[in-house]
């Protein structure tokens, strides 16, 4: 079986980590330094740093953690959001980013994607993929966090993305996205299986259980999540009241359904269940 990749899922807005649900509602869950030593340290495979809000309001803000976290954290480090031009990878690049993810500049320039990829060859660019599915049962692809709708249909723009270079798919379920759900393994499968290049599942992780489905049933190279390990950190590591409580966890009541796990406790789970990956 191949080695599936463990990839801690970091949401910016500013200089925050934030949370969110349908990649909305979003929460401070503190300093994203903090989070990517822990995670580093604890196991992580890689890293994905998502600037949440860079396409939205037409600028990047995430070059200065970029810049930091590649000065302490010695795994992989893709970047996403608000990536528009040559230039701006580049510039991830130069700060210490590994890949780059891109979305809404991909949709509108397919063509980047080929000229990206034999420049900084094609395992440095990710496409990522938000999908919504509809009533009619089709898997449909959007941008800016799920709001705007491309005109692409997910399996053929992922198809697309393939044979104009792209080295990896990041498949993010809007749809599961932050509520601890599961992820949609019906998407997840049918991308994975029309595809040679690695596909990272993302959105909707509850549980162990889930990301082990996600590899074993959704067929997925990579998993990212978030939640999971978030909350796990906060309860270790976060603020506490009066009580020893943590005070996000105390406030963040949608987020009861999130079985909070260490990375290690996820290896151990994954190689209990006989799925390899770096332990």
């Amino acid at each position: 079986m191949k080695n599936i990749r463990i990839i801690p899922r970091l949401d910016i807005k500013g200089q925050n980590l934030v949370k969110g649900i349908h990649l909305e509602g979003l929460r401070i869950m503190g300093k994203p330094e903090a989070f990517a030593r822990h995670y580093y340290e604890n196991g992580a495979d890689e890293l994905l740093y998502v600037d949440i809000v860079a396409s939205l309001y037409g600028r990047n803000s995430i070059l200065p953690i970029v810049e930091k976290v590649a000065r302490e954290v010695f795994i992989p480090l893709t970047v996403a959001g608000g990536i528009r031009t040559i230039d701006d990878m580049k510039t991830m690049l130069r700060a210490g980013a590994d890949k780059v993810a891109i979305n809404t500049t991909a949709i509108k320039n397919p063509e980047l994607i080929k000229q990206a990829s034999k420049m900084f060859g094609s395992s440095t660019i990710v496409v990522s993929i938000e999908a919504i599915k509809r009533p009619d049962g089709r898997y449909l692809a959007y941008t800016d966090n799920g709001r705007e709708y491309t005109g692409k249909e997910v399996v053929a723009w992922a198809q697309e993305a393939e044979e104009l270079g792209a080295g990896e798919i990041l498949l993010t379920s809007v749809d599961r996205e932050g509520t601890g759900l599961g992820y949609d393994l019906e998407l997840t499968r049918k991308v994975s299986e029309s595809v040679s290049i690695p596909v990272i599942a993302c959105g909707g992780a509850g549980s162990k259980r889930h990301v082990k489905e996600v590899i074993s049933e959704g067929k997925a190279d990579a998993v990212s999540f978030a939640s999971i390990l978030h909350y796990d950190y906060l309860e270790k590591h976060g603020d506490k009241d009066e009580k020893g409580f943590s005070l996000h966890l105390k406030m963040d009541r949608g987020f009861s359904k999130i079985e909070k796990s260490s990375m290690a406790e996820v290896k151990s789970f994954l190689a209990d269940e006989k799925i390899d990956c770096r332990h």
